[in-house]
This record gives structure tokens, C-alpha cells and sequence, in this order.
């Protein structure tokens, strides 16, 4: 496999290209993920009508901005690899159709839910904006996890399977994975960015978190590694990669205890980098494997645009990316203070230098 990639034409410019787009999945899972944990754990964590919206104003300045990883991936994925994005969109259709309508309605019930004072108005967005973060971020999990187990995939590339085909017990347990690890990301997020009790009620919250996100990124990569020995694939990516996405989570609990929740909050994100990329070097230069024939397997190859098109895409990446990297990461800046029950976004400006300018 890896003689044929050095021998390819292009290899260069479609190795780029599946690495840009893993930076991009691993970018929206760890700043999205916490935005998932916040929502889950919003009617959790405020117990009153006021607390829940202080609890979401922690992402209110950044959430959107979180989602665009999502569909910089998404045309970076359709532009660089069409095949690969038409298979997605055919084989995993519903489950795909499932995400985006749980995104949509995120976003709605973050809009809306002030738009009104009525307290059952506001119930019903905080419930169904818990509802709306569980969804993707548990079927971003089964959907990763089916990349690497297989799907049917015919000689033609065509997906030849249905629904029950993508939710078999190795990819549920992806899912689980993913949804327990962004909730522990989001309780952590919310420890940096409340104070009083809501920041108490979050560190507790963390801290109960902890043992079964830990577990189940191991018993997620065991399985991983255990498939790939059966498969007589090269298996899981060996070295460092693995091993430290299944640490982190423990060492994140034991940060937690200590209360040490910065670092905690750190050791999740790298979790977040290091499972996602744990499963893209298991992958490549695959982007999808079949399950009916390994020889069916789409590939970097198989599926990327051509040479001229992936050169200019290159250009426009190089050029632009880093200037997107500085504009979030100076909104992340003043947006940064802490917030209390009484808090408003307004009041976190207020506080920033920006606001006191």
C-alpha cells in the first residue's frame, strides 16, 4: 500500500488534502464537542430558569463559529474527494439527515429561547436544545466508527446497505464514546467559564463524568485494535497516539479531583485530537472500507479530483487558513470572562479589554 502511494502521480497533494480535512474533523469535534457538552448538561447543571441561560451564554459568542469547521470540512471533503462525498451522502443519507436537523434545531432553540419570558416557552428550547446536542454528538461517533469498521460498498463504489447496517455494536459503542467524552469535555468548559456555584455544580458534574468517558474511550480503542488484528490490517496506529488518547481521560478525572480543571480541560481536548486522529491514520489512505470486498475500499486515490483542482485548492488553504485560526482564537480572547447566574454575553464584554476600551 504504501509503495503504490509513493509511486502515485498526485500523492502529495491527496495526502495534504486527507490530512487538512482530519485537522478540520479534530478542530470542529474539540471546540464543538464542548458546545455539545454544554447543551446536554444545561438542564442539568442550572436548576433555575436564569442559570440555564447563563449556562448558554458561556457559548453564545461561539458556537456558530465553532460549526464552521463543519462546513469547511464538508466542502473541503466535496471539493478535494467528490466520490468520497457522494458515497457519505448516499450511504449514510438518514443518518446524515438525523445530524443536520439536530444542528438546525440547536441553533433555533439558542435564538429563540429569550425571545419570549414565558418560563414553559423556555423549557421547551432547553429541552430540546439537550436533545439537539446529544444527537450529533452521538452519531458522529457511530459514523467515524463505521469509516474504519466497514460499510457494504460495492466494486462500484455504490453503498448497497441500509440503516441497521451502520448502528452494529462496534459503532453504537463509537457513539457512546464521543457522546460521554464531549459532555466530560463541556462540564470542564463550563468550570472555566462560570463562577460560584454553577462553577461548583459543574466541577462536580466533571467529575462524575470522568470514569465513564475514560472507560469508554478504552474499550472503544481496544475493540479498534482487536478488529484491525482480525482484519489482518495493519491495525491501530502503534506509539503514543493511542495510548494517549486512552490516558487523558483518567489523567483528566484526576485533574478534576485535584482541581486542577484548566489542565483537565486541556488533557480532554487532546483526548478529542488524538481518538479522532487515532482514526484517521488507522484509515488512511482509505476514506471508507468496504465491508463486502477490503478490495472495494474507497481510497485517496480512487476518489480525489484531479491534480489542477487540488493545486488550487492548496493555494487558497495556505493562504486563508491561518488568518481563520487568529480571528476565532481572538474571539475565544475577549469573550473569555468568567460568568454568574446574574451574568449576561453584554456583561462579558463588558469585562473584556475590548469592552473597556
Amino acid at each position: 500500500m504504501l509503495a503504490a502511494i509513493a509511486t502515485h502521480g498526485y500523492w502529495n497533494l491527496q495526502s495534504f488534502w486527507f490530512l487538512l480535512i482530519a485537522i478540520l474533523w479534530i478542530g470542529y469535534f474539540v471546540l464543538e464537542g464542548f458546545d455539545f457538552g454544554v447543551g446536554i448538561l444545561q438542564r442539568f447543571v442550572g436548576r433555575t430558569e436564569e442559570e440555564r441561560g447563563t449556562l448558554q451564554h458561556t457559548i453564545g459568542p461561539v458556537w456558530d463559529g465553532n460549526e464552521v469547521w463543519l462546513i469547511v470540512a464538508g466542502g473541503a471533503t466535496f471539493a478535494a474527494f467528490p466520490v468520497w462525498y457522494a458515497t457519505l451522502f448516499s450511504g449514510f443519507y438518514l443518518a446524515l439527515f438525523l445530524v443536520l436537523v439536530g444542528l438546525i434545531v440547536r441553533g433555533v432553540a439558542i435564538e429563540y429561547r429569550n425571545k419570549q419570558s414565558d418560563p414553559r416557552w423556555r423549557r421547551r428550547w432547553d429541552t430540546l436544545l439537550a436533545v439537539s446536542s446529544a444527537v450529533p454528538a452521538l452519531l458522529w461517533g457511530v459514523a467515524f466508527a463505521d469509516f474504519i469498521n466497514g460499510v457494504p460498498i460495492d466494486s462500484g463504489g455504490t453503498f448497497t446497505g441500509n440503516l441497521l447496517n451502520l448502528l452494529g455494536p462496534y459503532a453504537l459503542l463509537g457513539g457512546l464514546t464521543t457522546l460521554a467524552l464531549f459532555t466530560f469535555h463541556g462540564a470542564l468548559f463550563l468550570t472555566l467559564r462560570l463562577r460560584g456555584e454553577l462553577e461548583q455544580r459543574a466541577r462536580r458534574a466533571a467529575f462524575s463524568l470522568a470514569a465513564p468517558a475514560a472507560l469508554l474511550v478504552l474499550g472503544f480503542l481496544i475493540w479498534t485494535y482487536v478488529n484491525a488484528v482480525d482484519a489482518h490490517e495493519k491495525g491501530i496506529v502503534p506509539g503514543i497516539v493511542p495510548i494517549a488518547a486512552i490516558v487523558l481521560p483518567f489523567v483528566a478525572g484526576t485533574l478534576v479531583r485535584a482541581g486542577r480543571t484548566g489542565y483537565a480541560f486541556a488533557a480532554t481536548a487532546f483526548s478529542i485530537v488524538l481518538l479522532t486522529a487515532t482514526i484517521f491514520l488507522n484509515l488512511y489512505p482509505r476514506v471508507l472500507v468496504s465491508s463486502t470486498d477490503k478490495a472495494y475500499s474507497l481510497t485517496i486515490f480512487s476518489t480525489s479530483s484531479s491534480h489542477y483542482t487540488l493545486t488550487v485548492m492548496s493555494v487558497v488553504a495556505v493562504a486563508l487558513t491561518p488568518v481563520v485560526l487568529v480571528y476565532q482564537a481572538w474571539t475565544y480572547w475577549v469573550f473569555r470572562a468568567r460568568l454568574g447566574e446574574e451574568s449576561s454575553p453584554l456583561d462579558a464584554l463588558a469585562r473584556s479589554p475590548l469592552g473597556n476600551r
